[in-house]
């Protein structure tokens, strides 16, 4: 059912053909505007005057003819600017028009010349066709009996002899059927019911090309959407004449036949049967290199209808030499050209026959550059051919060698249909991405020119399976590679880097580093709430900002190596002087740096009351609660600091708490700042949660000033962290 949609979605809907019987007007002729007033009462006057002539004038004497003639000459020449149609209706020219589409009766055995024979009929109905280019009066003409009148002018030839005349009225009476019949499914039916459709499928092999025109081109609109009229169109053996007019060299009459025959096979699965068994594959496949770009588009979409009989029918397509013609009209400046033939290769694709010698053949590139057409129907086309391409092995590499991963990426697709059908293209390129395909892209990561090897990292970055990673970025330099993306000065090619990376890292984890905050990594017993800042059993007290904090060595001692340091004697308080956030060697920080100081030559054991200047007293209370309970609640207004002080004190499970708690509050504006407190206290998991979110939000970042200095400082940090990444299934426990 989801092929199907998709197909339906690339399936264009076929028109009848609208003549508006303009051959006669001047191509560079103003179109009057509309008449308003004295303008208009003067051309209803006219319209009234013609009318009367009309109506008294229908008999056979020459001056009635001469005066007949004239009158639908004018009305047809008003009627030619579809602005005062609506006032020629209104002054009562339809059945006036009507009534002299018959001749007038003349007595029975009279063998004379009748003079403007056929002429009048013809100017009636030419203007007749021209009132019915508005939908509003087509059902007015013919409940005035216009259709039977016009179906009689279809048979004059044979009454009478070829002449001009009868040409005229005969290519007349067959332009203005089909104008009535535009779009009016009731008026369709009609025709068939009056007689109309034999008569045309005779007239198209009159020997005057006009006349077989005018007659496919009313056929076409007649079997528009309409079962009976195809069926009995096809009833009076059409078929065989109309494919003979495939291979006409008049552009107009092939265009014509070429229509008719697809508005026949449209949704009428058993007359495409009979189509294709009477021979018109082959004529239709010729009319792809037609010098007519509308007998083209014609016919890529009639091949497109013939693709979904059955598989066997696509081979055959393109075993008669289709698709190089269909590829070089992807590349026509015509949009519908474009979208038909790219309509017609996504058919054809759905056949695993095919599929690599459209590829082969150049079809890849122009479809995915039609990825970025502002036309909806194209693009969707265009991505339904790609869908079928991507479902064969032997295409996937050159997908991708030319960039096929990130134009689906970076899409701006129209239609949710086709955003749908651009997500099963790679999830179909996902599935292949193992065995000879894997091996074969990840020799050109190591052979290719720098630009392909990038586009192949880029998509297995999307692409492979979590189980390939290590094989694919590790052991053959991928990484390396998506890395030069983001270090490039290009900023598509940066993009291209920090997408595929963060990609990558998810891919990599089954947890984010920040999703959760984790125990502490040192099991150990907690003496628990109730001692926190108690004097009983007391042994040492520090004193913060003023104030004495009661402790317990024992406590103290299991925490953690730097309380351990400070009391068991072994070393001088000299030597402990930690400095509070910012590290020897690491960038300075703006916030003050409170120092544990004791006097030199002091030991810690023998010291029972130990100042600690410089650091809040909420912040060293929050640490010891941590300390005698092993969990506290960090918020956010307080992280930072205590983050400092676990730093300082090698508290490992609090400073992650502190890491997890500020994480969430990484943003666009302070992701810089955050990242060189990561730096600052040695906060791993922090400085991971800052590398993914710049690589997230790159976009966002890039235009910021010292994006550029940040990813340029970050990219050693980066490498540092897909190599663990890559190499372990759960890197946010592991320190570097």
């Amino acid at each position: 059912m989801e092929l199907q949609r998709c197909e339906e979605q690339g399936l264009q809907e076929r028109k009848g053909q609208k003549r508006k019987l303009e051959e006669e007007i001047q191509e560079d002729r103003d179109a009057t505007p509309l008449p308003t007033g004295d303008a208009r009462r003067a051309l209803l006057a006219e319209v009234t005057a013609q009318v009367k002539v009309l109506d008294s004038a229908f008999s056979w004497h020459e001056s009635d003819r001469a005066a007949a003639k004239r009158a639908t000459h004018v009305l047809a020449e008003l009627a030619k600017n579809e602005e005062v149609v609506n006032v020629i209706v209104e002054g009562g020219a339809i059945p006036a028009l009507v009534k002299h589409l018959q001749a007038p009766l003349s007595d029975e055995g009279d063998l004379s010349l009748k003079p403007f024979e056929h002429e009048v009929e013809k100017g009636s109905a030419f203007a007749l066709g021209l009132l019915a280019v508005k939908p509003e009066h087509q059902q007015l003409i013919v409940d005035s009996g216009a259709l039977s009148h016009l179906v009689n002018l279809l048979r004059r030839h044979k009454d009478s002899s070829t002449s001009r005349a009868v040409i005229s009225v005969i290519r007349r009476a067959a332009d203005a059927i089909t104008n009535l019949a535009h779009e009016n499914s009731s008026i369709k039916t009609r025709v068939r019911m009056e007689g109309g459709i034999p008569p045309l499928v005779e007239l198209l092999e009159f020997t005057d090309t006009k006349v077989q025109r005018a007659a496919a081109g009313a056929l076409r609109t007649l079997a528009f959407k309409n079962d009976e009229n195809k069926n009995q169109i096809v009833e009076c053996n059409a078929l065989p004449t109309l494919i003979s007019m495939l291979r006409s060299d008049d552009a107009a009459i092939h265009y014509e036949a070429v229509g008719v025959i697809g508005n026949l096979v449209h949704s009428s699965p058993n007359i495409k049967k009979e189509v294709l068994a009477a021979g018109a594959l082959q004529p239709v496949i010729g009319l792809l290199t037609s010098c007519c770009s509308e007998s083209q588009r014609e016919a890529a979409l009639l091949l497109g209808q013939f693709a979904a009989t059955d598989s066997d029918c696509k081979v055959h397509i393109v075993q008669r030499g289709a698709v190089r013609p269909l590829i070089e009209m992807l590349h026509s400046p015509d949009i519908q050209l474009k979208e038909m033939s790219a309509f017609a290769l996504g058919r054809l694709a759905q056949d695993t026959h095919n599929q690599a010698g459209i590829a082969h053949m150049g079809g890849l590139v122009p479809l995915l550059k039609l990825l970025d057409s502002k036309n909806g129907s194209l693009q969707h086309n265009a991505a339904f051919a790609l869908y079928g391409l991507a479902d064969n092995e032997d295409n996937v590499s050159d997908f991708i060698r030319v960039g096929g991963v990130q134009r689906l990426q970076d899409g701006e697709f129209i239609v949710q249909a086709t955003k749908d059908c651009v997500a099963k293209t790679l999830k179909r390129l996902e599935e292949k991405i193992h065995g000879r395909v894997l091996n074969h892209l990840l020799y050109l990561m190591r052979v290719a020119e720098k630009p392909v090897q990038r586009r192949v990292a880029f998509a297995l970055a999307h692409l492979c399976s979590p189980d390939d990673q290590r094989t694919i970025f590790i052991d053959n330099n991928g990484l390396e590679l998506l890395l030069g993306l983001l270090g490039s000065t290009n900023p598509k090619q940066q993009l291209d880097g920090a997408v595929a990376l963060y990609k990558l890292a998810n891919k990599a984890m089954t947890l984010s580093p920040m999703d959760a905050a984790p125990p502490s990594p040192t099991p150990q017993v907690y003496l628990g709430e109730q001692y926190v800042n108690n004097a009983t059993l007391s042994d040492v007290t520090f004193l913060v900002e003023g104030r004495r904090f009661y402790a317990h060595r024992i406590c103290l001692l299991a925490s953690s190596d730097a309380f351990r340091a400070m009391f068991d004697g072994g070393y001088r308080v000299s030597s402990l002087l930690w400095c509070f956030n910012v590290p020897v060697g690491c960038p300075s920080s703006s916030r003050s740096v409170p120092r544990v100081s004791f006097p030199l030559g002091v030991r810690e054991k023998d010291a029972r009351d130990i100042e600690i200047p410089n650091i809040r007293w909420e912040v060293f209370e929050l640490m010891m609660r941590f300390i005698y309970t092993g969990s506290v609640d960090v918020s956010l207004d307080i992280a930072q600091d205590l983050l400092g002080a676990a730093d300082q004190y090698l508290l490992e499970g609090l400073k992650r708490l502190c890491e997890y708690t500020i994480a969430q509050d990484v943003t666009l504006d302070n992701v810089s700042s955050m990242y060189e407190l990561s730096e600052a206290f040695h906060a791993i998991s922090l400085r991971h949660t800052c590398i993914l979110f710049i690589l997230e939000h790159f976009s966002q970042l890039s235009d910021r000033p010292g994006h550029s200095h940040l990813i340029q400082r970050i990219i050693p940090e980066i490498r540092n962290y897909f190599a663990k990444a890559l190499t372990n299934p759960n890197p946010h426990n592991q320190r570097p």
